[in-house]
């Protein structure tokens, strides 16, 4: 019997974690589904400048993925560097600068909403759009978060 005692231990430990698991669903986990691109999201004013330009960015990268037809993460990894972006382009059976374009002219809705929201001043989007207009899409997201860093 004291060979079997091991075994017993560790079955009864086994026990102890799997029962608890399989009675809180653990069986049935299924990943969280990707979130609509097209879906309508209120805008609102978080109060931070940081905040407003992420909202700003997702906003814009939910419209772009809407009008291509992608999940905005596959944008968002597409948007990550210039060959990233060739590739994606081509995979949608655009050019790159059209990719460009629809990313650009989605930042620009977004911008418009933002300031039609009260969320950011007319004063600040234009700073955002001149500063976004001389970089490229696959520098959006690190350009956005080193203007909350920098504006008041």
């Amino acid at each position: 019997m004291s060979g079997a005692r091991p075994l017993l231990v560790s079955l009864a430990v086994v026990a102890a974690v799997l029962v608890p698991y399989l009675a809180l669903g653990g069986a049935t986990y299924e990943p969280t589904p990707v979130a609509d691109p097209c879906a309508t999201r209120d805008w609102r004013d978080p109060g931070g400048l940081q905040d407003v330009l992420e909202q700003v960015a997702l906003s814009a990268l939910d419209g772009a993925a809407c009008e291509l037809g992608v999940a905005r993460e596959d944008l968002v990894l597409a948007i990550r560097d210039e060959e990233a972006l060739e590739e994606f382009a081509g995979e949608q059976g655009i050019s790159r600068p059209e990719a460009e374009r629809i990313v650009e002219d989605a930042l620009d809705r977004a911008l418009a909403d933002a300031q039609e929201a009260g969320a950011i001043s007319g004063f600040v989007a234009g700073l955002v759009t001149r500063a976004l207009d001389a970089v490229p899409p696959w520098l959006l997201l690190d350009t956005l978060e080193s203007l909350g860093g920098l504006l008041p």
